[in-house]
């Protein structure tokens, strides 16, 4: 396994008015490819600040930030918009679908700016909804989805691009129990059998004991980092 995400010593500092905020403290964590990690804290800790940096929503005030590699800390907006096209899929809480479009149509979304056919746009984007069991749900609207089969679209649509890394920012804070663990089996199932690398920012327990480390962030430095499971070994077909 190798490094996918780097954080040296990463400040953010915001100023409100005459007062500075200090979002992040001198945080330093190492993700490695293939990872589930679950990240915790209360409001104001830090979290989703962490989680736009290390999806290149936004950059630190000061320290280093490398994904695959690449110093993406100084990078232009440009630059940082192709890196989250190409290598990042995001999960939000509140779905960001765009309501009077198909499934099929937002799942695909993200590959308008790939320069693919439209043959291939939507080829792509129905192979990813079978991923999260969508097959025969591709014409439906948000509103003829449940809350549980609208987040599964928006995970097909984090999907479609082959990311190596997917951001879920608390993927089912909208959702009823059941949903809630079927989103998460998918999730688990992504990582294992697929080896994508998962980052899951949530207050939940019982949500973030699917993940196989848990980093618990308190006045923007991490309070806690431990293993909670044995990582998922890939076949030698999939490695």
């Amino acid at each position: 396994m190798s490094a996918l995400i780097q954080c040296e010593d990463v400040w953010k500092i915001y100023r409100v008015g005459d007062v500075e905020v200090q979002a992040l403290r001198g945080l330093s964590l190492t993700i490695e490819q293939g990872e589930f990690v679950a990240i915790m804290g209360s409001s104001g800790s830090g979290k989703s600040t962490l989680m736009n940096i290390l999806g290149c929503l936004d950059q630190p005030t000061r320290g280093r930030y490398r994904l695959n590699g690449l110093e993406v800390d100084n990078l232009r907006p440009d630059q940082l918009a192709g890196i989250r096209n190409q290598q990042i899929g995001f999960v939000f809480q509140s779905f960001n679908l765009i309501p009077r479009t198909s499934a099929l149509e937002n799942a695909q979304l993200p590959l308008f700016y790939r320069g693919l056919s439209l043959k291939e746009q939507r080829a792509q984007a129905a192979a990813a909804l079978g991923r999260v069991g969508l097959q025969g749900r591709e014409h439906h609207y948000p509103t003829q989805l449940s809350g549980g089969q609208q987040q599964r679209v928006a995970i097909a649509r984090a999907l479609v691009t082959s990311p190596s890394l997917l951001l879920a920012d608390e993927p089912t804070g909208n959702l009823d129990t059941q949903s809630s663990q079927e989103i998460m089996r998918i999730l688990e199932a992504l990582n294992r059998d697929e080896g994508i690398t998962i980052i899951l920012v949530t207050h939940e327990v019982d949500v973030a004991a699917y993940a196989a480390r848990e980093i618990v962030i308190k006045d923007g430095q991490i309070l806690t980092d431990r293993q909670t499971k044995a990582r998922p070994m890939l076949s030698p077909v999939e490695a």
